[in-house]
């Protein structure tokens, strides 16, 4: 009988253990599966962190050492691998998502177009940005009345971004809320004003023309029939796609082929500049802080054209706008030295 007992006990005491062996192996093999699924989100946050620091190392316009002197000053407590020196002005979701991140990881949106904007020009800026945003562009308006709430009813209008500031021009917007390190993510920054007629103007194409002649800072040409055009340089040429300088012996200055600066070559007007990256990131620091209209800014930005200006700098003929010359902001017009860069104006060209 105690045979009999004895191995009733041993094959009890053999069956808990074979129970308890198996839950064992069975949490082994829960906490392999989790720590390989830990692995596994581990290894891919960091392949996915890798990648945007690669592509952004890619696409980023200046090299990093150029930040260095700011990494070894104020920032050195910072590790190096976190420093992020610039922005974008891509509008982000309140909740990403793996596709989200990738559609934000690449820079979907290249080009920028910033208008300053009253809602009396709301139908003319409606066109304008009709032409712009399907050639995936991102675009800023800055309400210089104050009013944004009157453009919601425009069904981009949550795509745009809107700053408001009352009674400020574009160059005061622009010198405060377009810094090079802001923007450096797109390749061209078109800062246009808003009475511009682009019936006749196509952004893709025009930016094909720009990218192919190496043009740093470009316009589209104004229709003759434009109310307001200040220079024979502007003015658009039927018979060509592009200009580079214009021929005119009349008057005090005589434009011909060894001329090298304005008003026969060289240089853009203030009512639809179109401005490289390197050009802009040079173009910001040559805005004065207190610039105000800015008349004098046209003749001086050939400074920023990265090289010779005469090559560098072009008017774009087969796509052109008509300058519609409406005043905005109210008032009369201002003495000369009220916001002219008259330091500017007094430097040799």
């Amino acid at each position: 009988m105690k045979s009999i007992k004895t191995w009733r006990l041993l094959k009890r005491n053999s069956f808990s253990d074979g129970v308890k062996f198996g839950v064992k192996m069975k949490q082994l093999q829960f906490m392999a599966i989790m720590c390989t699924v830990m692995l596994f989100v581990v290894y891919r946050t960091t392949y996915y962190q890798y990648k945007q620091t690669e592509m952004e190392a890619k696409f980023s316009p200046f090299d990093i050492s150029k930040g260095s002197r700011f990494f070894s000053g104020r920032l050195k407590s910072l590790p190096r691998g976190i420093v992020q020196a610039r922005s974008d002005l891509e509008l982000r979701p309140l909740w990403s998502t793996s596709s989200s991140r990738k559609k934000f990881g690449v820079y979907s949106n290249r080009n920028l177009l910033a208008i300053p904007a009253g809602i009396k020009q709301k139908d003319n800026v409606d066109a304008i940005v009709r032409k712009f945003l399907p050639e995936n562009f991102t675009v800023i308006l800055f309400h210089y009345d104050g009013d944004v709430n009157a453009w919601r009813g425009l069904d981009w209008s949550n795509k745009a971004i809107h700053i408001a500031a009352q009674n400020q021009t574009k160059w005061w917007f622009a010198k405060r809320f377009l810094h090079p390190d802001v923007v450096s993510n797109y390749d061209y920054i078109f800062l246009w004003d808003e009475d511009l007629g682009v019936e006749n103007f196509d952004p893709r194409r025009y930016l094909e023309i720009v990218k192919s002649e190496g043009f740093e800072i470009s316009q589209p040409a104004l229709d003759p029939n434009s109310t307001e055009i200040h220079h024979k340089f502007t003015i658009r040429a039927r018979t060509k796609k592009f200009h580079r300088r214009v021929y005119d012996l009349r008057g005090s200055v005589k434009c011909t082929n060894t001329s090298e600066g304005p008003p026969c070559t060289g240089f853009v007007e203030g009512m639809a500049p179109v401005f490289s990256r390197s050009a802009w990131y040079c173009a910001w620091h040559l805005i004065q802080n207190d610039l105000v209209h800015g008349w004098g800014m046209d003749m001086k930005l050939g400074y920023c054209a990265q090289g010779d200006r005469t090559k560098n700098v072009g008017i774009i003929d087969s796509e052109y706008v008509v300058h519609q010359g409406i005043q905005t902001l109210g008032g009369q017009r201002p003495t000369r030295k009220d916001g002219c860069l008259c330091s500017l104006l007094n430097a040799k060209s």
